[in-house]
């Protein structure tokens, strides 16, 4: 027979571990909705999209391994042939593609920056510290993408960095700040929660 204390224990545990697997859920399908914002660029196979900032805020919101887990999840919908890729695409053949590269980047950027700002505690962290993070999960995010977009389309460095990578610098220098303002006021709400 438990106590009531044990119990409640018990019944505290699996709330939380409950609540876990709903932001993990919730964090893969805000990433999936993040294709369907999807812009082509004309000379590169690599379009705009919003993913990215999704899956970086997935680490800095719930720390490295639920973030990853989130990103994880989103990749294993798109993988089945859900259209959650950009544009609204999907299957396995989509990691194969010149883009594949950046898809895995995805899981490099949630777990660098939750790696870089920890779980979620109570206190808030620096703002330079998540715009670190931030940065330095988007920057993983080009290191796989930019070998197999460079492997898949057989350029130069130069024109792989000027079709893959420079388009999107200003964008992902928004991004990095729009990551800093919602990670400092998300990353308190679950914290409150989780603790």
């Amino acid at each position: 027979m438990y106590s009531n204390s044990a119990y409640s224990v018990s019944l505290g545990s699996r709330r939380k571990a409950l609540f876990r697997l709903t932001l993990v859920a919730l964090f893969a399908a805000l990433t999936a909705a993040g294709a369907f914002i999807s812009i082509p660029l004309p000379l590169s196979p690599v379009p705009i999209v919003l993913q990215n900032l999704l899956a970086l805020l997935s680490g800095l919101i719930l720390g490295p391994v639920m973030g990853s887990l989130a990103v994880i999840l989103y990749l294993a919908v798109g993988a089945l042939g859900a259209p959650v890729f950009a544009g609204g695409t999907g299957g396995f053949v989509r990691f194969l593609g010149p883009t594949g590269g950046f898809l895995a980047g995805y899981v490099l950027a949630a777990l660098v920056a939750g790696l870089f700002t920890g779980r979620p505690r109570r206190h808030p962290l620096p703002r330079l510290r998540i715009a670190a993070g931030a940065a330095l999960g988007l920057l993983a995010v080009y290191i796989p993408g930019l070998f197999q977009l460079k492997l898949i389309s057989g350029l130069s460095w130069p024109a792989v960095f000027a079709a893959g990578c420079l388009p999107f610098l200003p964008g992902d220098a928004v991004k990095c700040v729009a990551a800093v303002i919602l990670t400092r006021r998300l990353r308190q709400l679950v914290a409150d929660r989780l603790d």
